[in-house]
């Protein structure tokens, strides 16, 4: 099983660094918590982070493609005071992981930008594997 950063090496045709693209058919998946693979919990109520039951399909999934050798990634709108509960948490149910991100913005309706290939795909009420899809998305005008 390759650790995340054994895939973040590349480099321009001249020697110097380059930002990292993972192989093909690797993925960076970056998974929200709260509502997505257990019970909405709001920061406001912590002491629910330690008691709430994960979604099975979530856990199961997750962990497949976790095996698969994609990468796993937590980004969560949990504060940096909630880390230890959240990590205790997801260790406790077996989540497999390379890394957890504290501090997503609240809110929703995120429109991320960014000069790498993102795709995103909202939860809603099923964790299952991916299938593909055409919809219509919002681009920078050409």
């Amino acid at each position: 099983m390759k650790e995340e950063n054994d895939y973040l090496e590349a480099k321009n045709d001249d020697g110097s660094l380059a930002s990292p693209v993972l192989p093909e058919g690797v993925k960076n998946y970056l998974i929200d918590i709260d509502g997505t693979i257990t019970e909405d919990v709001p920061n406001e109520e912590p002491e629910r982070m330690a008691t709430c039951a994960p979604f099975p399909d979530a856990l199961k999934t997750l962990n497949e493609w976790f095996d698969a050798g994609h990468v796993i990634c937590f980004f969560t709108s949990r504060t940096e005071e909630h880390r230890e509960v959240t990590e205790t948490w997801l260790n406790k149910h077996g989540f497999k992981y390379h890394s957890l991100l504290m501090g997503k913005p609240r809110g929703g309706n995120y429109h991320w930008i960014d000069n790498h290939m993102v795709r995103a795909t909202r939860y809603k009420g099923k964790f299952t594997h991916l299938v593909e899809e055409e919809v219509t998305i919002e681009v920078f005008k050409k």
